[in-house]
């Protein structure tokens, strides 16, 4: 019995920790880009972090300016934290 309710908390914790790096739509006003991890931006930053299958609406004007690393855009310039 041990072992099984050993098991399944180990099963937990990897699907925990598979879901927290999961990918995602990280977006600062209009524009928009794909990020690795989910991170929890500064506040200042304005950022909203949507899930990885996430689509704008047909009315929408959003951009992709994709860039590796921690940071987002603000205006034209990446700011890296």
């Amino acid at each position: 019995m041990k072992l099984v309710l050993a098991s399944a908390v180990a099963a937990a914790a990897l699907v925990a920790s598979v879901q927290s790096s999961q990918a995602a739509i990280a977006c600062s006003g209009a524009v928009c880009w794909h990020t690795g991890e989910r991170y929890e931006y500064p506040g200042q930053s304005g950022v909203i972090v949507h899930p990885d299958d996430w689509r704008w609406g047909p009315h929408e004007k959003y951009a992709w300016r994709e860039h590796g690393g921690r940071g987002y855009w603000r205006d034209d310039n990446w700011v890296e934290w």
